[in-house]
């Protein structure tokens, strides 16, 4: 093992406990701090948060809304934040439970294994989930019109 790595991993190739601690502030830090911009700066008002797609072709993405949508959660909206992006706000608490419990495993033990537990086909289905969902939401006839980002209030 080379010198630099010497001071990041121990004999068994397992990063040491004070790198990973540090690489978890850090990511606890970014979430922050992006989080904190989100909170005062909302995509509403000031349009610096632009869906590329939406832009050029005039369809709705899988991710259109999910600014706002986070932004209204961040506030305590959840119905408008709803709206703005179901997907998105039925995905974030399983994404939040799943990154976290990784996190804690990686945290403590050094290694991750949850990730190795789930099927392969169980992204295969999720991906086929955001795609159906992503032209779905394009199809300008009631319900689907519902799937479309609005503004409830």
């Amino acid at each position: 093992m080379k010198k630099w790595a010497a001071r990041f991993y121990d004999e068994t190739g397992v990063v040491k406990l004070p790198a990973r601690i540090t690489v978890m502030a850090c990511i606890f830090i970014i979430l922050l701090v992006g989080s904190s911009f989100l909170y005062y700066h909302s995509p509403e008002e000031k349009y610096w948060l632009i869906c590329a797609i939406y832009k050029l072709s005039g369809y709705y993405c899988p991710g259109c809304g999910s600014g706002r949508a986070c932004y209204c959660i961040l506030h305590g909206r959840f119905v408008q934040a709803f709206r703005y992006n179901p997907l998105l706000c039925i995905l974030i608490p399983w994404f939040a439970l799943y990154i976290g419990a990784c996190g804690i495993q990686w945290l403590l033990t050094g290694r991750e294994t949850i990730s190795q537990r789930i099927p392969i086909e169980a992204t295969y289905v999720l991906l086929a989930i955001v795609i159906l969902y992503g032209i779905v939401r394009n199809i300008d006839v009631y319900p689907f019109t519902l799937l479309a980002p609005m503004q409830v209030e």
